[in-house]
């Protein structure tokens, strides 16, 4: 006798198989439709995604009076909330790309794609541009058929509300882009008026194009063929790797599940050929085949193999996050004990040390100090021993300074040449030449150490300092 449960895991079963003869591995030639299912890792996947609005609404941030992150490239500023960051400092920006780089590295090393899955635009801005497509054209099924169906008027109504929305969102994701740079309050003042440059115009236009053409049309394409990143994920991955795998020894034999109660038929693996895995993937992959090129690590098919596993009564974890040790039941080696987590972790820590450094030890103005070589010193009439220097003043703040000059050594010294302030204008580097004299008989030794300081006051009333250590040489004793 037929219970109540086998008849309606029986009806799932034939639901599950009617779609399967729908899938198939995609190789480029058509759209992949993929089926989106609720589940643990759609939701993480949301999660994740939610990231980027910072992209969307962070040039609207404030701080102090101003854009709180603003890179002001025609003025070679770059203001991070209360830290203002010139070229010379971007010694920084190699160790932050550095940082970020290496983290790439030790989340493959970890977790293979997890970045491309989760974080990465491409990704996040596809699955928007789907979630679209899926609310204004229907489920895969109907998406597929209307993709056949010859261009008509019927066809473009259909389609044109998705493509405008498409393009909108490639139009606000190169205007974003461009607030970075140009100001959010003054792109709205000047790009609707036509008062902003060619240059915001081209790069508003290019994000729009390119975001519609990626994200929209090409898609899983693009990992395949355009990212980079999927070629070299082979060599970053060992037997550690926690990636999305198919159990093959509880799988297989794979085998349809005959009807009369599923969990009473079943003679052989867990896997019923559903093709679910399949039709959830958004790069179209079979993750029953391993690890492949184009498996971005979503997590999507565990979402949709745990859901068959509870309609037919099996236990979940089929396709489940696991390393190759553990799949196949050798041992898996602690986090800790990974000479490249180690390694990476030290990296890590450097870059990080160092950028913090540079942050901590930015000062309003900067002071170099350039000692005349040619000659190296001169002796004047009166016995005086004078040596030349030029000063390199960087002003980092935002209004002009008046900048005073000083210097201090063990013995009694001249300044020359520092009488007047010096005016830096903000952004710029202004030099100015000063001397030094000593008189012999204060000269004890053929070099004595110098000071120099470079002090101002902001429009606030707040004084600024930076000092820099240098050296005073005389003729041989």
């Amino acid at each position: 006798m037929t219970t109540k449960q086998g008849t309606s895991q029986d009806a799932a079963v034939d639901e599950l198989y009617a779609e399967a003869e729908q899938w198939h591995v995609n190789t480029g030639g058509e759209t992949i439709h993929a089926k989106r299912m609720p589940g643990k890792w759609r939701r993480i996947k949301w999660v994740a995604a939610s990231v980027w609005l910072i992209y969307f609404l962070g040039p609207y941030l404030r701080w102090d009076g101003r854009q709180a992150v603003l890179f002001d490239i025609p003025n070679r500023q770059y203001h991070l909330f209360g830290v203002t960051v010139l070229p010379q400092d971007f010694w920084m920006l190699s160790l932050l790309l550095l940082f970020f780089a290496i983290l790439l590295a030790v989340a493959t090393a970890l977790a293979g794609r997890v970045y491309c899955g989760y974080f990465c635009f491409q990704t996040v801005w596809t699955d928007v541009f789907t979630w679209i497509e899926e609310k204004l054209e229907g489920n895969p099924s109907q998406r597929r058929r209307l993709d056949k169906e010859p261009f008509g008027l019927q066809k473009l109504l259909r389609k044109a509300p998705k493509h405008g929305i498409w393009v909108f969102i490639g139009f606000l994701t190169g205007f974003s882009f461009v607030a970075w740079f140009y100001g959010a309050g003054n792109l709205w003042r000047d790009f609707f008026i036509g008062q902003a440059n060619v240059t915001v115009y081209a790069s508003v236009a290019l994000f729009t194009v390119g975001t519609y053409v990626l994200a929209g049309w090409l898609r899983e394409q693009t990992c395949f063929w355009l990212c980079p990143y999927a070629r070299i994920q082979g060599v970053m991955l060992d037997r550690n790797t926690v990636v999305p795998t198919y159990d093959e020894s509880r799988g297989e034999p794979r085998g349809r599940l005959k009807k009369g109660g599923a969990a009473q038929q079943r003679s052989t693996g867990d896997c019923i050929d559903c093709s679910q895995c399949v039709a959830v993937c958004p790069t179209g992959v079979d993750i029953r085949l391993g690890q492949q090129e184009g498996c971005i690590t979503c997590g999507l098919c565990i979402d949709a193999c745990d859901a068959v596993m509870d309609k037919i009564g099996r236990p979940r974890g089929l396709v489940r996050y696991a390393s190759l040790d553990e799949i196949e039941g050798r041992p898996v080696k602690p986090l800790l004990k990974r000479t490249r987590v180690w390694v990476y972790g030290g990296i890590l820590t450097a870059a990080l040390i160092g950028i913090l450094y540079g942050l901590s030890s930015l000062s309003t103005i900067d002071l170099k100090v350039l000692h005349e070589r040619a000659p190296l010193y001169v002796q004047l009439s009166d016995g005086s021993i004078q040596n030349k220097y030029t000063l390199k003043l960087l002003n980092k703040s935002n209004d002009d300074l008046a900048v005073t000059i000083s210097v201090d050594s063990a013995v009694p010294i001249e300044l020359v040449g520092a009488d007047k302030p010096v005016q830096a204008r903000h952004g710029e580097v202004v030099p100015a030449t000063v001397f030094v004299k000593i008189k012999r008989r204060d000269l004890n030794a053929e070099s004595l150490p110098l000071t120099f300081h470079a002090e101002a006051t902001l429009a606030d009333g707040s004084q600024v300092s930076s000092e820099r250590e240098s050296a005073f040489f005389g003729p041989r004793r």
